[in-house]
């Protein structure tokens, strides 16, 4: 039985396990934390009412049943005591400006909420109250809205800053708690104006509906912090590498190249970083004492091996380490960073005195790097270069201590090894140049230097023409269904030889938002998606916002879980990947076959508004979470779709803004997280970005889409573009439009997402490819081949098994027996009913039957902003409208089926995501009962 909108059992209570292992103490002097049962608490910054348990936009949009405060969960828990004077006047107050949401229009909320002023009498009464204070500052971003350099979202508001001014006054021990969706600017923590040091700091990130309650866990110390930064923290926005090549509306050089964050930092200059990748403190201390590391053979690769010990030398809390290995491999000719992460290990939780070994071993190929230039003498390949690969290990990036290989000081790789030969891909079409270290300095770093970018070589256009698939001559309909392939009673191939092109064209169309094929107010359907294709047995499949839990326009309820920075921040994939086998199991609970995550873009630069939804600065840290998050959903029942594939790394005009990249920091940096979760975690779904990547956009970038994923990877499932996405020509690139699906399935981007609802047989957005096909310039094998992928993945999902060959019957509703105040609108003489929200109209069925019901709607957002409203008869949910802004432009869109009696209905809306306006809704007759 499927129990659609019930949270799962349990997964909320584990959520707030993950939430409390993400937090990162940054600092605990004088051991300010956790707090003491005879300390007494005062509480400042609205943020302990007003939590962010996400983002915001499609990554955070989660409706859940409850949320916990920071207030509400320090009052419920037994260990600690607060100061409810302050409380109460923050309640008062907040309660008098409530929380300010944009007016729950897309990308409309602000970075910050108004905070309380806060004067120096409230302060020093209430240090008479308690010897504790917690300063809990609060910050989000999100989809569509990047951060700004400015106060209120990267840097602290002057309430703010006067807020800590006055705590650390009259306030010998203060905490301040960042419930922030990205790192900020964290200059404030040591400003020698205050007149007590700020003593203790706490990333918590956005926990999800449980994170506050998890907060408290750690206040309190019944949960010892365990996080580390995935990210680097430096002094100042201006030192990150990417600084002078970011927020261009149309196009950004990735000048940094493969120096991103710490890979920068440990080889130029050090000293700009104020807190380290890597970082994270405890509530008690940990001994890491590594055995000698030795070389062996495992699988036929070599392979380095080693045995860590690490003991709990604290003498009164149970915490958890993480164990981290970086290497620095000779700068050759390629140019290397100082130091990379190449792998890791979490402990499990360790009592005081106890120790626990762990077992590390990672292949010698993972160190190799690309040679896009041929300066190696071998072009287009991975290679290990001659010199000695030197070996660090430790709980941070900085501090590290060097490890032994087979009795030496380093790995001593003799000659240049050629780890794989591939074939350029990707390549920049426009020169630029990129960072490359120079000399060594005295102190260890690297002199800044620049080097030419190797650009494009190859003919695309004549690669594309020497790996066209077959193409299948049209059979017509045989009789055979998607089941006959399941059964292997048939090939694929002949299943597929049955669809006409315009079949064809309508199943590369995912059709929504909230589609009535499938579970209300989700994504998107695709696959069965007109009677035709349902008819041969290819199921409606359901895709559903993520990553953070399921998005239900429709008002069901789902769980919240963390953000991606603080899944990533645990540094403990086994935890995840259990999190997310709940997760699988939530979505089959409710029909759901793909969640739209994991998101695993790197954060090449703290303003980027979506950083909360992807891990990290790192590909290894960003591929293996992604791998862990793909294989837990797969456990539970569901599958992941890895976004956003790829260089979505900035959202000011995402849509257009050309990321300009090397094919190396492409392979190594870039993509390599994607890489590691389709070979190890098995991904099967892929959605592309919204930007182009060297002159390219990514749903039709046939480098990206087949040249690497498809044949360099093996890569088996299906690739989506992002919602209402754009394409351009394939080879020739130029402008790009909707429109252009040809070169969409050219480069073998399987759908389109999305169209409108019941719009994909009707082609209502003129997509190009019936006509491609008519003159030539697509071939029906590629349109063939795209389907085939989705036919193939559909088979896989529960939409398969849930499909019966009997169609679904269709929903009735109840006239209602209530008397009408209002003259009722008679379907009779006018089917199409003009809607006024203020004054609900009043219909009248005179004939019983199947009515279709169409809305004529406009809505005057940007084309990639959401709207959303429920539609009810007699308060009956009937359909969700949502859909991307229309610019002003009036549309018309079919929203869903149903069977009517004779009587009177009320027709309502809910507006739950403002910006969406209804003209009229059209009550069609399609048949009368019997």
């Amino acid at each position: 039985m499927h129990k659609i909108g019930i949270p799962l059992e349990g997964f909320a209570e584990f959520s707030k396990i993950v939430a409390a292992n993400g937090a990162v103490l940054i600092k605990n002097q004088e051991q300010i934390l956790p707090i003491k049962p005879t300390d007494r608490v005062s509480i400042f910054g609205r943020t302990q009412i007003n939590y962010y348990r996400s983002g915001t936009g499609s990554g955070g949009s989660v409706n859940v049943l409850y949320s916990t405060n920071l207030l509400g969960a320090c009052r419920t828990h037994e260990a600690i005591t607060i100061n409810e004077d302050l409380a109460t006047i923050y309640e008062t107050w907040v309660s008098q400006n409530p929380f300010d949401n944009g007016g729950g229009r897309w990308a409309c909320e602000p970075y910050h909420q108004k905070e309380m002023p806060l004067s120096d009498h409230i302060v020093k009464e209430a240090r008479g109250k308690s010897n504790k204070a917690i300063v809990v500052i609060g910050r989000t971003a999100g989809e569509d809205k990047d951060n700004t350099n400015e106060p209120g979202s990267y840097q602290l508001t002057d309430e703010e800053k006067n807020m800590l001014q006055l705590v650390t006054k009259h306030f010998e021990q203060v905490v301040v708690i960042l419930n922030v969706a990205n790192i900020i600017d964290m200059n404030w923590i040591n400003d020698p104006s205050h007149l007590h040091p700020i003593q203790g700091v706490l990333y918590i990130w956005q926990g999800g509906m449980e994170g506050a309650s998890a907060v408290v866990d750690l206040l309190v110390g019944t949960v010892t912090p365990s996080g580390k930064l995935t990210d680097t923290i430096a002094y100042s926005l201006e030192d990150y590498p990417s600084a002078s090549n970011y927020g261009d509306p149309i196009k950004n050089s990735y000048q940094e190249d493969i120096y991103v964050g710490y890979r920068y930092f440990e080889t130029f200059c050090p000293e700009k970083v104020q807190y380290e990748f890597g970082y994270g403190l405890s509530y008690t201390q940990f001994e890491i004492k590594p055995s000698e590391a030795s070389v062996i053979t495992k699988n036929n690769e070599k392979h380095i091996q080693l045995e860590v010990l690490v003991k709990n030398i604290g003498t009164h809390f149970a915490g958890k380490e993480v164990v981290q290995v970086y290497y620095s491999a000779p700068q050759g000719k390629l140019g290397k960073p100082a130091k990379a992460l190449i792998a890791f290990e979490k402990t499990d939780l360790l009592a005081p005195g106890t120790s626990q070994i762990l077992h590390i071993s990672f292949p010698i190929n993972q160190m190799a790097s690309y040679d896009d230039s041929g300066i190696t003498g071998y072009k287009s390949a991975y290679v290990l270069e001659p010199g000695e690969y030197i070996f660090y290990i430790g709980n941070s990036v900085k501090n590290v201590t060097k490890l032994h290989i087979d009795g030496k000081a380093s790995y001593h790789q003799a000659s240049l090894e050629v780890t794989s030969q591939l074939t350029e891909a990707l390549a920049p079409t426009e020169a630029f140049t990129r960072i490359k270290p120079g000399a060594r300095n005295a102190d260890g770093t690297y002199e800044l230097t620049y080097e030419n970018v190797p650009t494009q070589s190859i003919s695309l256009s004549d690669r594309i023409q020497e790996n066209l698939p077959e193409s299948l001559p049209i059979t017509g309909n045989k009789g055979y269904t998607l089941k006959d392939v399941y059964e292997k009673k048939i090939p694929m191939a002949t299943f597929i030889a049955q669809l006409t092109e315009y079949e064809l064209a309508t199943l590369v169309r995912g059709e929504g938002m909230s589609s009535p094929l499938v579970t209300p107010g989700t994504a998107s359907a695709f696959g069965g998606v007109s009677d035709s294709l349902v008819a041969y047995g290819i199921p409606a499949a359901c895709t559903a916002d993520g990553p953070s839990g399921i998005r239900m326009e429709s008002g069901h309820h789902a769980t919240q879980v963390p953000i991606g920075t603080l899944l990533a921040a645990t540094w403990d994939t086994k935890l995840v990947k259990s999190l997310y086998e709940l997760e699988g199991k939530e979505l089959l609970r409710n029909q759901i076959d793909l969640l739209l995550g994991p998101g695993l873009n790197i954060k090449r630069y703290p303003l980027n508004g979506r950083n909360f939804e992807y891990f990290s600065e790192d590909p290894l840290i960003s591929g293996v979470f992604a791998t862990a998050i793909t294989q837990g959903l797969e456990l539970g029942g569901g599958y992941a779709t890895l976004k956003h594939f790829a260089c979505n790394n900035q959202e000011k005009e995402r849509s257009v803004v050309d990321a300009i990249v090397s094919e190396r920091a492409l392979r190594e940096i870039y993509l390599k997280g994607f890489e590691l979760a389709v070979k190890e975690g098995g991904a099967k779904a892929i959605m592309t970005a919204y930007n182009p990547l060297n002159g390219h956009w990514t749903a039709s970038n046939y480098d990206l889409n087949t040249t690497i994923l498809r044949e360099e990877w093996g890569f088996k499932g299906i690739v989506m573009t992002d919602w209402w996405a754009k394409m351009n020509d394939v080879v020739e690139g130029g402008e790009a439009t909707i429109q252009n699906t040809h070169f969409m399935v050219r480069s073998q981007n399987d759908l389109y997402m999305v169209v409108g609802n019941y719009g994909a047989e009707n082609n209502i957005y003129g997509d190009h490819t019936i006509e491609a096909l008519n003159s030539g310039t697509l071939q029906i094998g590629e349109l063939q081949r795209c389907a085939m992928n989705i036919c193939n993945f559909l088979m896989e999902t529960t939409a398969f098994s849930r499909m019966t060959a009997n169609k679904p019957k269709l929903r009735f509703i109840k006239a209602s027996s209530e008397p009408t105040s209002i003259e009722p609108h008679s379907l009779a003489e006018n089917p199409e009913v003009a809607f006024d929200p203020v004054s609900p109209p009043c219909i009248q069925v005179s004939t019983a039957g199947a009515y279709d019901l169409i809305v004529h709607m406009m809505s005057p957002e940007s084309s990639l902003a959401q709207t959303a409203s429920n539609v009810y008869l007699n308060n009956e949910l009937i359909a969700t409208i949502q859909t991307n802004g229309t610019s002003g432009k009036w549309i018309t869109q079919k929203l869903v089926t149903v069977e009517l009696e004779c009587g009177n209905y009320q027709l309502t809306a809910n507006f739950i995501k403002p910006g969406l306006q209804i003209g009229s809704v059209t009550f069609q007759l399609v048949s009368r009962n019997s």
